[in-house]
């Protein structure tokens, strides 16, 4: 946890999330350790998605390798949102090409029970990567914050129901809506797995955290207050207690907007689909995390800049405003356009 005394907490970054002036706007990318970097795909040929987020030398390399490469304002923790589960026992595994595939889906409150808590003694290995990552990152522009990752609790459990992705989680709104006793005790299990997962990271000095509601969006406004916002904030507040800003992200929801601020982030991440100006009065007096189109990179760089700028000037009206892109780094991206991306954002005039 961050000491407000600190030097790292006069960082752009931690400044932004807690809604204070900022001598220029922080920038990171979700997804920006690993994915498009060519030393990324170096260090995990022939190592398994897992089997690298639980490799404490190989999740201090990864998370570092954007912060060298771009020197944005902010780490992710390299990991993935079913790596709390597999530490438990869970079945599973993430398929190339498919992503996460778990072998026993969920489907009654035995399988519910059948899986375990999360304790800070599984995932040990978290803390000695966190631990090692705080140390490099203090020496590297004066100090940059680590940010914490978990998945939310819908999201997670879509995994557990569908058995693997799904476009239409039919399985998932199925349990939601024809066994509601299952699905709140699975969502019960996941928020507090989600919850010791974040704070373990806390816990070892990680600065801030997102929660990753990828799955969010397809939701109504009324669905999600019944049946996930209860859980989300659960996992949010647990995080709160601990003293370091929280960030919440979803795609796809710009109708949930307000719903997932409320649910206790300080900071509300908005996805490329809804512009700045429309997101900032439905998330009220929080700070915003985007929402640059990630396909953008991929244009000339005169044209991705001046969108940024749109970006930055839009967000100036929310009580802080971090940039970021307004969903995950695609694999193809060239990174030379990302260092481009960074160094504009970074340089904009703000005064």
């Amino acid at each position: 946890m961050t000491d407000t005394a600190s030097p790292l907490a006069d960082s752009a970054f931690l400044k932004a999330a807690r809604g204070e002036e900022v001598s220029h706007t922080p920038v990171w990318f979700m997804r920006q350790a690993g994915r498009s970097l060519p030393e990324y795909l170096k260090v995990r040929e022939g190592v398994a998605m897992l089997d690298s987020c639980a490799d404490p030398d190989l999740i201090v390399e990864i998370t570092l390798q954007p912060v060298r490469r771009y020197g944005v304002d902010a780490a992710i923790f390299f990991s993935d949102i079913v790596l709390p589960l597999k530490a438990v026992g869970v079945d599973l595994d993430i398929v190339p090409g498919v992503g996460p595939v778990v072998a026993n889906p969920v489907r009654t409150l035995d399988d519910v029970a059948a899986i375990p808590d999360l304790t800070p003694d599984h995932i040990g290995f978290i803390t000695q990567a966190v631990e090692g990552l705080v140390g490099e990152l203090g020496a590297i522009n004066g100090g940059t914050p680590l940010i914490g990752f978990a998945g939310a609790p819908f999201t997670v459990a879509s995994y557990l129901v569908e058995g693997g992705p799904s476009k239409e989680h039919a399985k998932t709104k199925a349990l939601m809506f024809g066994a509601p006793d299952v699905w709140d005790a699975l969502l019960r299990k996941i928020s507090d797995v989600s919850a010791v997962f974040l704070e373990t990271q806390v816990a070892a000095g990680a600065s801030a955290v997102q929660l990753f509601d990828s799955w969010a969006g397809a939701l109504t406004p009324a669905d999600y207050v019944r049946y996930v916002q209860p859980h989300s904030a659960r996992v949010l507040e647990r995080v709160g207690a601990l003293g370091v800003p929280r960030i919440h992200f979803g795609v796809g929801t710009s109708n949930l907007l307000d719903l997932m601020g409320e649910a206790g982030a300080d900071v509300v991440g908005v996805d490329w689909r809804t512009p700045l100006e429309r997101a900032i009065p439905l998330v009220g007096d929080r700070g915003v995390q985007g929402n640059l189109d990630p396909t953008l990179v991929f244009a000339p760089t005169e044209v991705m800049t001046a969108r940024a700028a749109e970006i930055i000037e839009a967000g100036r009206a929310a009580r802080g405003h971090i940039f970021n892109l307004g969903h995950g780094v695609i694999p193809s991206t060239n990174p030379d356009q990302l260092a481009r991306l960074t160094e504009f954002v970074q340089g904009y005039p703000l005064g």
